[in-house]
């Protein structure tokens, strides 16, 4: 392991240390997971908000993906994390704030980002600030944008209910077992709303009578 990671790693466990709730792991993502959470992004998916970058694992993954660092705005609640962000990728926009207040910043000269990639501890958050988070998210991508979040668990993160309330539907991406510890990636996207009764082709009605 090189000295660069020795010390991510000692940082990452430093600030959970501080913060188990905040921080959620002890140790940063690894390549195996960042590999899998930026599997469908490319150069032409265009902005890229990253909520919870912490040390960068996923930040890397973009960059490598063709996606342009001026692309890319890194929202960061740890002042710890913020700073080394803002010195490592000095062309993104990095903004130290929490990721529930997203739909009140602007970002990309008002540009729709393609996706949302999040290391955020959703599991351990308030279904309201979830809501936020989630609304803001979906609120700064256009129609056709993702939404990527991991999880240590075994299932969706984010509850049905919540899904179902924001008009959203999750699927799993896939998983790694190569993550410490193991981990899945799930897809969030905006429902197609069903169109107007009078739009949909009638299915299984008998023909009509003629005569």
């Amino acid at each position: 392991m090189s000295f660069a990671a020795v010390s991510e790693t000692y940082s990452f466990f430093r600030a959970w240390l501080l913060d188990p709730l905040r921080v959620a792991a002890v140790m940063p993502s690894g390549q195996a997971l960042a590999q899998v959470i930026t599997s469908e992004i490319t150069a032409g998916t265009g902005p890229v908000i990253e909520l919870g970058p912490g040390t960068g694992a996923f930040t890397r993954a973009l960059l490598a993906r063709g996606v342009r660092e001026e692309d890319l705005a890194l929202v960061e609640f740890g002042s710890e994390f913020a700073v080394t962000l803002r010195r490592r990728y000095p062309r993104a926009h990095t903004l130290w704030m929490d990721a529930r207040r997203l739909q009140g910043v602007e970002l990309f000269g008002g540009r729709p980002a393609g996706a949302v990639v999040s290391g955020l501890p959703v599991l351990s958050m308030s279904p309201r600030k979830v809501i936020a988070i989630l609304e803001g998210a979906f609120g700064k991508m256009h129609p056709a944008g993702a939404f990527y979040q991991f999880t240590y668990g075994p299932a969706c993160p984010i509850p049905r209910i919540l899904l179902d309330r924001l008009g959203l539907k999750a699927i799993r991406l896939g998983g790694t077992l190569a993550n410490v510890p193991p981990a899945s990636v799930y897809r969030i996207r905006q429902r197609q709303p069903r169109p107007p009764a009078q739009d949909r082709p009638a299915m299984g009605l008998p023909a009509a009578p003629r005569g």
